[in-house]
Parts: structure tokens; sequence; C-alpha cells
């Protein structure tokens, strides 16, 4: 790791502290995310392999962030320097491994390329900028057209997101790019579906059938993520807890029934809930217009079988407009 010099931590991960560092040869800004191995008797993880190598794939896709390299590091416990010497369970447990005269600590060094501005921050410099505006139409549609792209990318090749929020999506300024970043929650799907964990994807971008705790789910969570965040400048559906956020969407989308979404009333968090019928989309949404409107109520379709995806939403007319040669 002499090959980087850190800059700042700049966040805390799905995988473990990440740091802006600066690669001493090239001056290229990365982003290094480290993360400590558990190792078995084999070495590395199995685990940790199979999601470096999806990583690898998937970010040859531009609108995924790329991984340059994998660095792997064994550092001496006895290394005073460690940056996680303010952790004082890290500290307690460095003293038992040293006591147990375990003295190495296997780190993962993931290397993605660097950039220093996520959607919630690109939208948050328009609206309160020295000239606040919303972003424009023809930039929501480029944005929204390249978050199909990315998302069609991963479930392609059997890979949910599940974590999809304005904070994980990156956006290089200069070339009006968006790429999705964080894919630790990234996993392969199989058919038949695992049963997942419902704690998964920040409470205002999480589809219905996660909030009400079906443990059976696919690339419709994504979609439902897709839709609730890119259409204007706050979150459509901001709950502050799981049942508050129900209501939230119930109110907009109508409270669902056996007719439009089939089971429901059989998932597992399902109550008796307020009959509310559903409201015009477009007065949430007044800038979208006539297409955006039916392309955002297909991502927002309560029954995740009929829900669209990202493959066929970029052949909807919403984007008919736009210049698809670009990308």
């Amino acid at each position: 790791m002499e090959k980087y010099e850190k800059v700042e931590k700049v966040g805390e991960g799905t995988y473990g502290k990440v740091y802006k560092a600066r690669d001493k040869t090239t001056g290229q800004l990365v982003a290094l995310k480290k993360t400590r191995l558990e190792m078995d008797e084999e070495g590395i993880p199995p685990t940790a392999l199979r999601e470096v190598s999806l990583l690898q794939m998937l970010s040859q896709s531009l609108y995924i962030v790329r991984l340059l390299c994998v660095e792997h590091v064994i550092r001496d416990l006895n290394d005073d320097n460690d940056d996680d010497s303010e952790d004082s369970d890290n500290n307690r447990k460095k003293e038992l491994d040293k006591t147990n005269g375990l003295n190495q600590k296997p780190l993962l060094y993931l290397v993605f390329e660097y950039l220093d501005t996520d959607l919630k921050k690109f939208i948050d410099s328009h609206r309160k900028g020295p000239d606040p505006r919303p972003l424009s139409p023809a930039l929501i549609q480029s944005f929204l057209y390249q978050l199909c792209k990315g998302v069609a990318h991963c479930h392609g090749h059997g890979v949910l997101h599940r974590d999809l929020k304005p904070q994980n999506l990156l956006v290089d300024k200069e070339k009006g790019i968006l790429k999705i970043a964080d894919l630790g929650l990234g996993r392969a799907f199989t058919v038949p579906l695992k049963s997942y964990t419902h704690e998964i994807v920040t409470l205002w971008y999480r589809a219905p059938e996660v909030l009400l705790g079906s443990t059976h789910y696919s690339t419709g969570v994504d979609m439902w993520s897709v839709g609730s965040e890119m259409v204007r400048r706050q979150a459509l559906f901001p709950g502050d807890s799981e049942f508050q956020q129900l209501l939230h969407i119930f109110r907009l989308l109508g409270t669902p029934t056996e007719k439009d979404w089939p089971g429901v009333g059989t998932l597992r968090d399902w109550h008796e809930y307020p009959k509310w019928e559903s409201q015009n989309l477009e007065r949430a949404v007044p800038t979208l217009g006539p297409d955006g409107v039916d392309l955002l109520s297909k991502m927002l379709t309560y029954n995740p079988a009929d829900r669209i995806s990202a493959k066929a939403a970029l052949d909807h007319s919403y984007f008919d407009s736009l210049d698809k040669s670009q990308f």
C-alpha cells in the first residue's frame, strides 16, 4: 500500500472504512475501501473472492463505479500506525490476538475510481446554491436512463443492488455521467430465490414487498428504488418508520388489494390498513410530463411480478427524445 498516500477518510461503506487517496506514481485520486478479512484455513474466504470477481465483472460498465485493482495486505498488529487505533473494540481484539499469538491482520483494499459528488450532494448544490433551481427535465431524463443502464447491467449478471439511494449514485460532473456505487449488498440471486434479510435499503426507497416482510424478492426491489428517488428534489415517500413508510406509499398509490397484488394479504407484516384510493401521480410529480409519469407508475407497480424491468424501461417512450447514441 506504499503506492498510495491517504488524503482523508471519507466515510464508512458497506465494506468498512473508505479513504480518499492519491496514487503516488500517477497522481490519480482513488477511493480505497478497506475491509478486514476473516481468514479460513484455505486463506482468503471464497465469499470475498466471489464478491471481488463480481465487482470486477460489473465495473466493466461505464455506469458502475470502476474497480481499478485489489490489494491484499498482511498488517502486523504490533504496528502502532493502524488507522483503526481509535476504535476500542479493535484495540481489545488486537490485544486478544496478540495474546493468542495471532500477530497478523489480513486486509483487503478495494481500489476504486474516485468521484467527489453523489446524487444527493449534486441535487442539494442545485437547490441550495447561489442560484437555486431544480434539475432540468433533460438532465433528469439522462440520469434516469444511465441509472436504468447500470441496474440492467447488474440484473443481467444476476446481481441485486438492494440499497439504491442518491448517496450511492456518484456523479461525474464534467462528463454528466451517473455511476452506481457501493455494491456491498449486491449478491448473486439464484432460482429459486433465497430467503433474504429485509433489513436492507434505506427506508425512503424501500419496496413495499420488503416493508411487508416478504423474504422472497427479486429485481423489482431495485426498480422501486429507481422510481422513488429520481423524480423530484425530495424523496417521494419520506417515512420515518416502516409503518409510516407504508402509509406514505398507500396514501399516494392507494391501499393494495388482492386484485392488484395477489398474495399481499399473506405477507408476514400485512395488517388491515386504512383503505385509500390512488391519487393522481401527475400532481405529485408535475415536472415529469405524461411519458415520465407513465414510466414512474410502471416502476411503482405494487405487484413485483408486474413491475417494469430495467431493460424494458430503457425502451420506454419517456426516453424517445433522448440522444441514446451518447450512451
